[in-house]
């Protein structure tokens, strides 16, 4: 089946150019003009991947991204965030709330399909190495094949994304992995220098980790590098 993905904007003449080139690529494409309008289609509908202006009316993107998070079937939905180019709080917030990666208006095509590529990439089914079931230190597993972690017998609660970071994270335990190698192992593409997305990403899985657990959080900042996790994995 084609990957469904949903666009949300207000704006006709940005729908009809970002539809016409997802259908053009071979997606399937769903469309929202307003927030009540792209949580009832997000809802039913079930999307492979959301498209989100930040600026809409009534329900700005933020809002739609929080509650979507909140809400079992759309909590792992992968999310791409359209922002003004000079808000730079605009990303920094989409990010925190759990956005995927983001985009600045005015966009170039090309890249908005290479980031939409790159997240779906990261969303499809990995194939089963040689040993599916990772651990760490803390009573951390990870079962790659099913895409489920686990502290002791307790289930953490993370996103694709947070899982993929865990993941990368782990299979390299007491190695410091810079955010340039994190964005492109995990990410999938070269994010232009800003890694505020790593920043964003490692702050949401440790506060996922230290819910389950507060003896959970492994991960280490390393000063003016990137951030390793502390032990090593068996």
């Amino acid at each position: 089946m084609k990957p469904r993905i949903l666009v949300v904007d207000d704006e006709p003449e940005a729908v009809e150019l970002v539809e016409f080139n997802l259908k053009q690529a071979g997606y399937a494409v769903i469309t929202a003009v307003d927030g009540a309008e792209a949580l009832r289609k997000a809802r039913a509908q079930t999307p492979d991947l959301i498209v989100l202006d930040v600026m809409l009316p009534e329900m700005d993107g933020f809002e739609i991204c929080k509650t979507l998070r909140l809400e079992a079937a759309t909590a792992r939905t992968p999310i791409l965030m359209l922002t003004a180019k000079a808000a730079e709080l605009d990303r920094v917030v989409g990010l925190e709330l759990g956005a995927d990666d983001y985009v600045c208006k005015p966009f170039s095509v090309r890249e908005l399909m290479a980031r939409i590529k790159a997240v779906l990439r990261r969303t499809q089914p990995e194939t089963v190495d040689a040993a599916p079931v990772l651990t760490g230190p803390g009573r951390l597993r990870l079962d790659v094949e099913r895409r489920e972690a686990w502290v002791g017998s307790a289930p953490i609660d993370l996103t694709r994304l947070e899982f993929d970071l865990l993941h990368i994270l782990l299979l390299n335990a007491g190695r410091v992995l810079t955010r340039e190698r994190l964005l492109e192992q995990v990410w999938g593409y070269d994010f232009a220098g800003d890694t505020r997305a790593v920043d964003s990403a490692i702050k949401r899985l440790r506060f996922r980790l230290r819910s389950v657990d507060p003896g959970a959080d492994n991960i280490e900042a390393v000063r003016g590098l990137g951030y390793k996790f502390k032990g090593n994995r068996s």
